[in-house]
């Protein structure tokens, strides 16, 4: 196993900086401060082929792996885009890994290509309202009628959905208590959302502004058999298949967030004159720095381990939700050592510092907080016994 990048996926790591460099901090700030997409980063990024880095070359894809995606959204973070360039794209990255393992080749080539070339946008619609993480206990209702389905139930914390014209939907066909497993009933959909059946409400929240988070009330949706993903009932085993890239993916970001931070607070330190030397040559500021660099590239080492084993189709289950967590707790404490570098500039809004400190949250607690994660890996690496 290889934990250096090849000089394909260094390529892919400058070329996805050069594009980012189209928009700087300002455009981020602007976004945030508006809250508004960043439709044309957006676009650049379809034009440009990334959003189908991991999908198949048959349907409009790159071919790569998992590991290349990680490489593209670090990236995408670390050039200070933060996680309101990353979470702009991410869906399409990994999202449709359900489609292209278990969709038929006519799904696959009427859903796939229109997202990767951005002509359609997606949403990933699975958590509700007083479910939580235990997913086998969704309320949404997908009730058989001529034809497909109906569809009744909420979704909250759904990325893009106000913006999204498709939506990758779990949803229960079978009631909880008439299949013999809890994990039995569940149904995958890919979907077009009807706007006069599925309202959205955006949910005001603390940061990445620009990307919005959504609540979503289904009424009555119908959903033709055709979109169906799988057989019925077993959209939970498929499901699955999507959630160790998300957890990659997401600690990627968190280790490109962590970098631009401490890279932005080392400038900061170099610069700022006070009694006459730069801040820099204290050590109560060096040694904080220098200990969250040597920590955000620990973590690396287990996303790339991680992506590494899910693209040589390896149980990575362990080092996917090590990775997410190791690069979470490592980008959190980057983000605040360089805010508290700067002081007081740090919490102003034209340094980017504070923006990087609200974003980080988002990989240290979706979609799996850092405590189920450790629940996790006692359970399977430590062999202790499972605590909920």
């Amino acid at each position: 196993m290889n934990l250096t990048l090849t000089d394909d996926q260094q390529n892919i790591r400058d070329a996805v900086l050069k594009l980012c460099a189209q928009f700087p901090d300002d455009y981020w700030l602007e976004r945030d401060r508006s809250a508004t997409f960043p439709q044309d980063f957006y676009a650049a990024f379809a034009q440009a082929g990334w959003l189908g880095i991991a999908m198949p070359e048959n349907l409009g894809g790159a071919g790569l792996g998992i590991t290349e995606a990680a490489v593209m959204m670090q990236a995408v973070a670390e050039s200070g885009a933060g996680m309101s360039g990353a979470s702009a794209i991410h869906g399409p990255v990994f999202s449709l890994e359900p489609v292209v393992r278990f969709g038929t080749m006519e799904q696959q080539m009427r859903m796939i290509p229109p997202v990767l070339c951005g002509a359609e946008k997606m949403c990933f619609a699975v958590t509700e309202p007083n479910v939580g993480l235990d997913t086998t206990r969704l309320k949404t209702r997908a009730e058989r009628v001529e034809g497909g389905y109906r569809v009744t139930g909420e979704k909250i914390w759904i990325t893009n959905a106000h913006v999204a014209g498709h939506m990758l939907l779990l949803a229960r066909t079978t009631p909880l208590d008439q299949v013999r497993r809890k994990t039995e009933g569940l149904s995958l959909f890919f979907t077009r959302i009807d706007r006069s059946a599925v309202e959205h409400r955006l949910i005001p929240k603390m940061g990445r502004h620009a990307v919005g988070s959504n609540m979503l009330f289904i009424n009555n949706l119908f959903v033709p058999d055709e979109d169906r993903i799988g057989g019925e009932g077993e959209g939970f085993r498929i499901i699955l298949n999507g959630l160790n890239p998300e957890r990659i993916l997401l600690a990627a970001e968190a280790v490109g967030l962590g970098r631009v931070a401490i890279q932005r607070a080392a400038k900061y330190a170099r610069e700022r004159i006070v009694f006459d030397r730069p801040i820099g040559m204290n050590q109560g500021i060096q040694h904080p720095l220098a200990k969250c660099w040597a920590q955000i590239e620990a973590a690396n080492l287990m996303v790339l381990q991680a992506a590494q084993r899910f693209d040589a189709d390896l149980e990575c289950g362990v080092e996917a939700n090590a990775a997410k967590y190791l690069a979470a707790e490592a980008g959190f404490e980057a983000c605040h050592t360089a805010m508290l570098t700067l002081g007081g500039m740090g919490y102003a809004q034209e340094y980017n510092i504070e923006r990087y400190l609200r974003e980080i949250l988002i990989p240290r607690t979706a979609p799996i907080s850092p405590h189920m994660i450790l629940n996790y890996l006692a359970e399977k690496v430590l062999d202790l016994p499972k605590s909920y």
